[in-house]
């Protein structure tokens, strides 16, 4: 008898507690919670995944892929006639590329917060208005050229 009441206490308070952190948890949102202030009104949009040659003394070293995402203002991306996507791709493609401070002999940290920054600048110049507000890295990779399959 004493351990089918035990049962049921120890089924009653899990019941409980369960319900109250539930319902606590449902009445805080994400910002409560965290401590961080949502960007309220904002659109995080993907790129698509690029695949950047990188050429030194005319032979392909390797390939750097890399994705961004960026946030924008969701009335103003709706709005808007051509989105960013096109313009964010061509810069990153356009900065990488172009990027003579890479070596391959010495590789080392990419300074990722200036490409991104310069990104987000040139796209924003481009569109002639701030539609851009932030650009996040998903993914950036290099392959040197000596692990890509080539049958």
């Amino acid at each position: 008898m004493r351990y089918a009441l035990l049962a049921i206490w120890i089924g009653a308070v899990s019941t409980l507690s369960a319900y109250v952190s539930g319902h606590w948890m449902n009445n805080k949102s994400f910002a409560e919670l965290s401590g961080i202030p949502l960007q309220e009104g904002m659109d995080f949009e993907k790129t698509r995944a690029i695949s950047v040659p990188m050429i030194t003394d005319g032979k392909v070293r390797g390939y750097i892929v890399a994705q961004f995402v960026y946030t924008i203002d969701s009335t103003t991306l709706r709005e808007l006639a051509i989105p960013p996507n096109p313009f964010i791709v061509d810069e990153a493609f356009r900065t990488i590329f172009n990027d003579t401070s890479i070596d391959f002999d010495d590789l080392k940290a990419y300074d990722i917060d200036k490409l991104t920054t310069h990104i987000k600048d040139s796209v924003n110049q481009r569109m002639q208005a701030k539609l851009v507000h932030d650009i996040l890295v998903e993914e950036f990779s290099f392959f040197p050229d000596s692990s890509i399959n080539k049958s």
